[in-house]
């Protein structure tokens, strides 16, 4: 298949396609990297790199600055092992970062490119929810689905319907163009706190993996998600009991709710984006130096992964006129 990189053709039967890209929480890169761990998936093809992607930057370990390397986007194939002609086998879409969104058609072509030529019967996206709940919250499961039939018959699983709204990112852009391509889907999203946009959620991760294995009807151990989600609460909350007594550790007033509230809201800005996140936020940066209308996309991204004050001062400074030589 032209553009794609083919190591091995896996026989399937009525597979299932899964896709997934960092965003908000990385509920949905996190759900699918343990889905092809614990399920033992094998790499199958990838999606040649330099055709979407391109070098942004270095990574450090230990002090040691490593080679730069471009996000890597493979496909890994699972056999089902029950016997039932109904059961299906999936086909799993995995990449480390969201390609520059202007080139997001012609990449989800690639992608659409294998799943109808190993015969896919639906997309599965999966994706975040921030919602005004509590970490400590048990993350209920939304869902949107590209038929009306798929739609009520979701609604058996006990889901919240997700009736009016957007998707952003690649994980909600690719199944509204699978859609245009023929190709019915489903994406699951997963609860996070708002206050908590920026930082892993594993506990929203196990959430979406456990409606979609009701959904495929297979056993999936979520044991170390679990785990990862306990120890992730617990950091959280020496987090906020920390704002709250301040760095000594010496006894404080009570607080009310409203204080309380806004050590919630600041505990975003006290972690990091994304890599890929960070990486697209520089991009439009640069592309709105020389096109002021990307400025709207840019700040829509800033308001919403809440770092906005964080590059204030650059984004002021796309609107304004450079100083005249000898003033």
């Amino acid at each position: 298949m032209e553009g794609i990189k083919i190591f091995k053709r896996p026989r399937l039967k009525k597979p299932y396609l899964i896709v997934a890209w960092p965003g908000m929480g990385e509920v949905a890169f996190k759900a699918a990297s343990y889905l092809v761990e614990k399920l033992k998936a094998e790499e199958f093809a990838e999606i040649p790199a330099e055709d979407f992607f391109y070098l942004t930057g270095s990574a450090i370990k230990e002090g040691i600055l490593d080679l730069p390397q471009l996000p890597q986007s493979k496909f890994y194939s699972w056999k089902n092992p029950a016997k039932d002609n109904r059961k299906h086998d999936l086909i799993i879409f995995l990449s480390s970062a969201q390609p520059d969104l202007a080139k997001a058609d012609e990449y989800s072509k690639k992608i659409i490119q294998v799943a109808k030529d190993f015969k896919t019967e639906m997309v599965v996206s999966f994706a975040s929810m921030p919602q005004a709940v509590e970490h400590t919250h048990e993350p209920a499961v939304w869902f949107t689905a590209t038929t009306k039939e798929l739609k009520e018959e979701l609604k058996k699983y006990n889901m919240n319907i997700l009736s009016e709204g957007q998707i952003s990112g690649m994980n909600g852009l690719f199944l509204g163009i699978a859609k245009r391509e023929g190709l019915k889907g489903i994406c699951l999203l997963g609860e996070i706190p708002l206050y908590t946009i920026q930082i892993e959620n594993p506990k929203a991760s196990a959430s979406v993996l456990q409606a979609f294995s009701r959904i495929l009807n297979i056993q999936i151990d979520l044991g170390n998600l679990a785990e990862q989600a306990k120890n992730l609460d617990g950091e959280i909350d020496k987090l906020l009991e920390y704002l709250k007594l301040g760095s000594h550790g010496a006894a404080a007033a009570p607080i009310g709710e409203d204080e309380i509230e806004k050590i919630k809201k600041t505990l975003s800005q006290l972690t990091k984006l994304p890599a890929s996140m960070k990486d697209r936020i520089e991009k439009l940066f640069e592309q709105a130096k020389t096109d002021i209308t990307k400025a709207n996309e840019l700040k829509n991204e800033l308001d919403k992964w809440n770092v906005y004050k964080e590059y204030e001062d650059r984004f002021l400074d796309l609107f304004r006129k450079p100083k005249e030589k000898g003033h």
